[in-house]
Order: C-alpha cells, then structure tokens, then sequence
C-alpha cells in the first residue's frame, strides 16, 4: 500500500521503502516513484542489466525502474480559476496521506500544473483531490504525450567566489555570512544531490544539484574563469 504509516521512524522507513524497491526488481516488477536520493540507494544494491529506468518525461526527478513492460503511469490536469501553488498540492496529496513514492513530479506547464500519479493511485486521487489550499480543483486525465515538448526552465546566475565549498557558495548565493551558511549546514537545510549535507568543506563539482530551504533548487554549472584575486567566477542555475 502506499499510505503513510504515521509515527514510523524515517530512517526504517527509508530502509524499508529501498528494500521493498530491490525485492520488486527482483521479482521482476516495477517499484513506485523514486526520488533522486532514493533511485542511488536501490539501484547500488542492483546490477546495471537487472533493471531499466522510466522517465515519465524528459529530465523527470522521479523515476520508476522496471524490468519487463513500461509502469502504467496516469497524467493528470488541474484544473481550476484559482491561483494555486507547488508547495500546495503537495501539502493536500499528503493529507490524503499519500506516500510521495505513489507520485510523481508536479509540473507547471502553460499555466496548468500536472500530476503523475502510479495506476494503482490515479483514482482514489481524482475522486478525493478536489482542494487545493483554498482553490476548488478538478483533476482532468490526459495523454502521457501531453509534456512531450515540456522542458525545466531555469534562471543562469554567475557570481564570484573565493572557494567552491559547499558553505561558501550557500553564503553567496542567500548574501549571508558564512557563519549563517554553516548553521543551515548544521540545521540540515542544504541537500546536494538528494542528500542531506553534513559537511561544510564539501567542494561543489561540476552538475551537482543542490538546494537551500527555503531559497530553492539549483544546479552547479562550473567555473567560468579565474579572477586576478584567485577566486572564482562560476555560473549555476535556479530552477523556477
């Protein structure tokens, strides 16, 4: 099942949602939607030719793997008069208490925000999601074929540095002291590539994608050039 199991630990739930993942690829069906995270612990525990990976569009963050048929995934439409957020779909699929893992990305797209959600899902979804924050919804079934053309957009931002460690660009990118950069560090409030950083000194390489609560998502480009002072001027992206 794919409902919350409430006062779980989330440490054995992440241990059981990876085991689970393996065991089905074993037993040569698909798993449920895995994040960025979660698609490195499974797919380490699994041999390159056991699995292939579906992405329901093109640079999807959630992926399914599967071995035999494609999963059957369901495209929905919201639909509504209202201005609705992100954060707000995700804030109603879970008090549905749906598990993350029976979704996929949401995405905006001319205007209307659209929800992959697993087969097994799509209806108790479309028949109970019917708010959003204080909007009245309508979820519209489409083709899968509808995000054929869709692409992330993104913001390009350069700016100079004196080092690539991981602090030092966080403080940069939120015009913040150092200090300040290391306490989101310490507070668990930075995560490259889909995992919680611990480490101050870590250096960003080249297409790390790493985010900032509450700043956002962002991926790191690279070094544009070396400046007369021996910093760095290097360019990243903030996806919108």
């Amino acid at each position: 099942m794919c409902y919350n199991v409430i006062g779980e630990i989330l440490m054995k739930s992440d241990i059981y949602k990876i085991n689970n993942a393996v065991e089905k690829i074993k037993m040569g069906k698909n798993t449920l939607f895995l994040d960025g995270r979660e698609f490195k612990l499974v797919t380490a525990k699994l041999k390159k030719d056991e699995y292939n990976v579906y992405y329901p569009y093109k640079d999807s963050e959630k992926v399914m793997l599967y071995t035999g048929k494609v999963p059957n995934v369901k495209l929905f439409k919201i639909n509504t008069v209202e201005k609705i957020r992100h954060q707000d779909i995700l804030g109603s699929l879970f008090a549905l208490n749906i598990d993350s893992s029976c979704f996929g990305d949401i995405v905006l797209y001319n205007e209307y925000y659209y929800l992959f959600i697993t087969e097994e899902m799509s209806l108790h979804v479309k028949d109970n999601l019917r708010q959003i924050g204080k909007s009245k919804v309508a979820l519209e079934e489409v083709s899968l074929n509808t995000l054929n053309d869709y692409e992330r957009t993104h913001e390009e931002n350069e700016i100079i540095i004196s080092s690539l460690r991981i602090d030092n660009v966080v403080a940069s990118i939120i015009n913040s002291s150092r200090s300040k950069a290391m306490d989101k560090i310490k507070n668990k409030e930075v995560i490259v590539n889909y995992e919680v950083m611990n480490k101050n000194s870590y250096v960003l390489k080249e297409n790390d994608i790493f985010s900032i609560r509450k700043y956002g998502k962002y991926k790191f480009v690279g070094i544009i050039k070396s400046t007369k002072k021996n910093h760095y001027m290097v360019k990243y992206l903030k996806y919108i």
